[in-house]
């Protein structure tokens, strides 16, 4: 009876723990600032919008008064961790390619690990090399 007192109550203590640390990541998302890429007449912020939970989630905007917006962010987004491999987004929900301005959020499955650092590169059509966007977590 002693045991399993000291099991739930260890489970008790592993849940407050991972619930802490789900909060702490989703408040330092919430307190990550948006960081804008102006280039070749397009205007791209990103924001960090959810770093936590099994999903991690990123506002885009794209903004232009000079060409139709065509990016597929599904297909032109990566995420790097700590400097680890390039993961592919799981999904888009926003706008669909055309037009001057864009607005939507793009979601990747989170990282198994608490990461120091998280950097999105979008590699845009007709442009040579990625728009970086980083943050510092810890």
């Amino acid at each position: 009876m002693n045991d399993q007192f000291s099991i739930t109550r260890l489970s008790r203590f592993g849940a407050l723990v991972l619930g802490l640390l789900l909060t702490v990541y989703a408040f330092a998302a919430a307190n990550l600032p948006p960081q804008t890429s102006s280039q070749s007449g397009v205007t791209v912020k990103v924001t960090p919008r959810n770093l936590a939970g099994t999903e991690w989630e990123f506002t885009i905007v794209f903004d232009t008064h000079s060409q139709d917006l065509k990016d597929d962010p599904l297909k032109s987004a990566v995420l790097v961790v700590d400097g680890g491999a390039p993961s592919a987004p799981t999904g888009w929900q926003g706008d669909n390619p055309g037009g001057h301005h864009r607005k939507g959020v793009l979601r990747f499955k989170a990282a198994a690990a608490s990461p120091a650092n998280v950097e999105l590169r979008l590699q845009r059509p007709a442009e040579s090399e990625p728009r970086v966007f980083r943050w510092q977590l810890r």
